[in-house]
């Protein structure tokens, strides 16, 4: 594939993702079929009934890149986290009350970001959460990695992501990492030979 083929991103609200539903879709079934996320079809029609009533939230934001003939590259998407949000009880030690305090715009939750194999290695990982990071008014972002997809956690610290605790985000789990970005002090990784994530979970 040539590298000069140009990348956009568009940013969307809830009602335009839904409409683009079929692309996030494609990016999210390609980069969480590979290891170590081995997601099978049943598990993909999961996450978008999921992905439906999210993109109906009023803070949802996500972001899609696609080359010049409309091809789906990448995608991330998530939302205000609000004062019930269960994020915080998922934890395998509790957090300070600080810590978990919410209130709807205090913290975004950045529920996945994933590039196709063929667009990798070329910055598209950081473009979308940079994208995203525009149009996100809160204070810090929050996230959960599977600390064996290496690449994805390299490229978080690389951003200014710092660890805060382990989770186990669902029955049957496998334990994640809790991630956190301070969005007033972030440090963004400029590098473009970065690994971008596949994806988070």
């Amino acid at each position: 594939m040539s590298r000069s083929v140009q990348i956009s991103i568009d940013q969307l609200d809830g009602a335009a993702a839904a409409v683009a539903e079929d692309s996030f879709r494609l990016v999210y079934a390609e980069a969480f079929a590979e290891p170590p996320y081995d997601e099978t079809e049943a598990d993909v029609s999961a996450a978008f009934r999921r992905f439906r009533s999210q993109t109906r939230k009023i803070t949802f934001l996500g972001v899609l890149a696609t080359t010049e003939d409309a091809q789906p590259v990448g995608m991330a998407y998530g939302y205000h986290l609000g004062p019930q949000t269960g994020w915080w009880g998922q934890l395998k030690e509790p957090v300070s009350e600080d810590m978990r305090r919410e209130d709807g715009r205090r913290t975004f939750g950045l529920m996945e970001l994933a590039v196709r194999a063929a667009w990798r290695r070329r910055g598209v990982a950081r473009r979308l959460h940079e994208a995203l990071l525009t149009t996100v008014d809160a204070e810090r972002i929050l996230l959960n990695v599977r600390p064996d997809s290496k690449a994805a956690v390299a490229a978080y610290r690389a951003w200014g992501y710092r660890k805060v605790g382990e989770a186990l985000p669902w029955p049957g789990a496998p334990l994640h990492d809790v991630m956190v970005l301070t969005l007033d002090a972030r440090q963004m990784g400029t590098n473009e030979r970065q690994t971008p994530p596949q994806g988070t979970t």
